[in-house]
């Protein structure tokens, strides 16, 4: 298959772009940087104002969406994108603070679900003070809505 290198990036003869040019490398570092550094400011204020990781704040928010605010275990990996063992040993933790319990699905023996108890969704009440006024401070108060708008229409494109 023939190679060729335009201003594009270096394409093959079917033009599928096997290598980004300069300026998307450099978007592309611009997105990670500013999507890690607003998660460390955020999982920052998360942990010193509520004690409460990144991560637990967002199982605790994906089960409060939950109908019966419940998920499967492996449908709660899939929502907060960690491993299938990364969930079980947060939601562990989570259960020995009393804040998610854990109980049987009825149709099928081997399944688990993660439910939320009223103690998680009150912790959870009380964290989105600090999670959502972060949110506004790292994120929204920078940029204006025209900013916001294409911002998530980008986004849009970049989910599979």
């Amino acid at each position: 298959m023939e190679e060729t290198v335009g201003a594009r990036g270096r394409e093959t003869s079917d033009r599928r772009r096997v290598v980004p040019t300069r300026e998307q490398l450099t978007s592309w570092r611009s997105f990670l940087r500013a999507h890690a550094g607003i998660t460390k400011q955020l999982e920052t204020e998360l942990e010193i104002e509520q004690q409460l990781s990144l991560a637990a704040y967002d199982v605790l928010v994906q089960l409060s969406e939950a109908p019966g605010h419940r998920l499967r275990m492996t449908e709660l990996a899939d929502a907060v994108l960690l491993s299938r063992s990364g969930v079980t040993r947060l939601v562990d933790r989570l259960e020995r603070v009393g804040l998610v319990i854990r109980a049987r699905v009825v149709a099928d023996g081997r399944g688990v679900t993660a439910q939320l108890t009223d103690a998680g969704y009150e912790r959870l009440r009380t964290a989105a003070t600090t999670h959502l006024r972060g949110i506004c401070r790292h994120f929204a108060d920078r940029l204006d809505p025209d900013d916001l708008a294409a911002l998530e229409r980008i986004s849009r494109k970049l989910v599979p």
